[in-house]
């Protein structure tokens, strides 16, 4: 077994229309957020708090957890090609796309 398992924290949130599991001292890219880099920001939908093997489960969500988290930088994603044909038509389209993301430090997990 695992003894690691037992000693971390680690919290499931959603932010940006999508489920994160976000660990103390990792950074990880959301979408846009929209505040200036430097600022600290908190999170507010705290779905699951794992403390030492201790699991707390929200219904939906954590009301007495504060977990913040610094903006970094903001940054876009990497670029998406989307080509359409029509066979036989001449139509082509080409569209390329990239995503505006805030990369996010996550500071702190408290109870």
């Amino acid at each position: 077994y695992n003894i690691w398992f037992y000693i971390m924290i680690y919290a499931v949130v959603e932010a940006s229309g999508k489920q994160w599991s976000v660990k103390p001292g990792h950074f990880y890219d959301f979408n846009r957020v929209s505040a200036k880099s430097g600022q600290i920001i908190q999170f507010n939908k705290i779905l699951l708090v794992c403390n030492n093997g201790q699991l707390l489960v929200g219904k939906p969500c954590l009301i007495n957890v504060c977990i913040k988290g610094k903006i970094l930088k903001h940054l876009k994603g990497k670029k998406v090609t989307s080509f359409k044909m029509r066979p036989k038509k001449n139509i082509r389209l080409k569209k390329g796309h990239r995503q505006q993301l805030s990369r996010i430090l996550i500071e702190s997990i408290k109870l």
